[in-house]
């Protein structure tokens, strides 16, 4: 059995032919995997230091996944966001998810993606590495 590593990098080989099977005929698959927004460079100085307390959060999900967020913000602020809050005035990356509004409280996208990267960081995974896990596992 191929290594999570391994399992990983051997994706492209399965889903570029099948995308390339969905695009209209004569569009380059490579251009549109390669369209996808670019996640962001993590700021340096980053801090948890304006997610949410847990006093402000109603869910144990919630709870454990900002619980999270606060123990890696300078991993998750070099992560988009795949569930669309990226849109939102004053987003910067899916830290921004756990700050001011809270999105995170109530989007389980953003929370999947805060609890796989803390999992992968915490495995030793480099940023570019946790990226590419999470496009695989949250983007369209």
């Amino acid at each position: 059995m191929p290594s999570r590593r391994q399992f990983l990098s051997m994706l492209p080989l399965v889903l570029v032919p099948r995308l390339a099977r969905a695009l209209p005929s004569g569009q380059d698959v490579w251009s549109t995997v390669s369209a996808r927004p670019k996640h962001p460079e993590p700021r340096p100085g980053i801090t948890a230091a304006k997610v949410l307390p847990d006093s402000v959060l109603h869910s144990p999900d919630a709870i454990a996944a900002f619980g999270l967020a606060r123990q890696i913000p300078q991993v998750l602020d070099g992560i988009r966001c795949s569930c669309g809050c990226a849109d939102l005035k004053g987003y910067y990356s899916v830290l921004s998810c756990f700050e001011d509004g809270g999105m995170a409280q109530h989007c389980v996208i953003c929370q999947g993606e805060a609890t796989l990267a803390f999992k992968l960081h915490k495995d030793g995974w480099s940023l570019n590495g946790i990226r590419r896990s999470i496009d695989a596992a949250y983007s369209d």
